[in-house]
């Protein structure tokens, strides 16, 4: 019983899995210089970073299928009794579903076929529409604030929208500093959906995302705008697709900070001559082998600090106000009326709309008031005050 339940187990972590969708399924078919299925055989797929080694052999058909690649660079090597090995590379992305037909040559000597350069992709397996955002606009495009949702900008058909997402409303409904307002295909910014590795990423109240992770530890994202597969029905909008990085058979890593301060800043009016300004952002990013490969690590942290000076213009009353003289008004120039003071008004006219030259009372403002503070020893200060 004990091993029913631990086969179970696995077998349902292994489907959950494979059915993440951030992963990259390969297949095809495979035939001879007649056109004719091949079968038996191998088609093995190598990792260039980590050296991961996956192996499919096609059917009597000459189809093959290897599901749950991780995107990256891959060598493909075909082999066949009686046909010459062929060696090419390939390039897999996020979600992607590759089809690759290959054909084999006779083998008249022992030889292989080296064929150099990406194979073309046509997209034949699904009818989604999208677009990869690959590590190199992540390491080179310019990002103010150094946020990654703002790379989604550069997929045709998304741009910058409104609502809630856009993180300038009550902290309730968003999450500061992780703005998620972009429309994808004419959506609402709530119609979209955040994966993270396959896992969800979505805030559930307003669809915004949970983390932003940083830049640096991202590998690649896929935003898909339509006519996707089931396992992306989180949401009727766009679909972004988030991979991060993982360690490689070489040391890698990088540091950075950026500082933003107010030496070059003009001093505005209501800055009053203080607009202090230190922001630092700044991090560290390191993965590598633990053993060659087999296992592998990859550490990320980045830190934000910001220190601004919120200067702020208020009204305080004068020394005369002070003293209890009202009789050029009160602060600001707005006359001051004393609540307990006031009498009907005699030219009311009850026909017409109370207004303010339709007053229904006349309220008295404050009028000039003198204090008098004289010590009355020992027993302390007494005061009157008037008219």
């Amino acid at each position: 019983m004990r091993q029913k339940f631990i086969f179970l187990c696995v077998f349902a972590f292994s489907a959950t899995a494979l059915g993440q969708s951030n992963y990259a399924v390969l297949s095809g078919s495979v035939t001879d210089p007649q056109s004719q299925a091949v079968a038996g055989a191998t088609v093995e797929l190598t990792s260039t970073s980590t050296g991961a080694v996956r192996r499919a052999s096609t059917n009597e058909q000459g189809i093959y299928e290897i599901p749950g690649l991780q995107p990256g660079d891959y060598e493909l090597q075909l082999t066949a009794t009686g046909f010459a090995a062929q060696k090419q590379p390939i390039r897999l992305e996020v979600a992607q579903k590759l089809a690759m037909d290959l054909r084999l040559s006779v083998e008249s000597h022992k030889e292989t076929v080296d064929v150099s350069g990406n194979a073309e992709v046509i997209h034949t397996n699904e009818a989604a529409l999208g677009e990869v955002v690959e590590p190199t606009s992540i390491e080179n495009l310019p990002l103010n604030g150094r946020m990654l949702i703002d790379l989604v900008l550069t997929i045709p058909g998304a741009h910058v929208s409104h609502g809630a997402q856009t993180g300038d409303m009550s902290p309730l409904y968003w999450r500061p500093g992780q703005r998620s307002a972009v429309s994808i295909g004419g959506n609402r910014p709530n119609a979209n959906y955040f994966l993270l590795d396959g896992t969800t990423n979505t805030d559930p109240t307003f669809n915004t995302q949970n983390l932003s992770p940083s830049p640096d530890a991202v590998q690649e994202f896929k935003v898909q705008i339509g006519s996707y597969s089931a396992e992306m029905g989180g949401a009727g909008g766009g679909q972004i697709n988030i991979v991060t990085r993982q360690g490689t058979n070489q040391f890698h890593g990088n540091v950075y900070e950026f500082l933003r301060n107010d030496k070059m800043d003009a001093s505005s009016f209501d800055s009053m001559g203080n607009n202090h300004l230190v922001q630092n952002n700044f991090g560290a990013s390191f993965g590598g082998p633990v053993a060659h490969n087999r296992t592998f690590f990859f550490l990320n942290y980045e830190g934000f600090r910001h220190v601004m000076a919120d200067p702020m213009i208020e009204t305080v009353p004068t020394l005369a106000e002070i003293g209890g003289d009202f009789s050029n008004g009160g602060m600001g120039g707005t006359n001051i009326y004393d609540p307990a003071n006031f009498s009907a008004n005699p030219n009311y006219n009850p026909s017409q709309p109370i207004s303010a030259t339709n007053p229904k009372i006349i309220r008295q403002q404050f009028l000039f008031h003198v204090r008098i503070w004289v010590q009355a020893w020992p027993w302390g200060w007494a005061g009157a005050a008037w008219p």
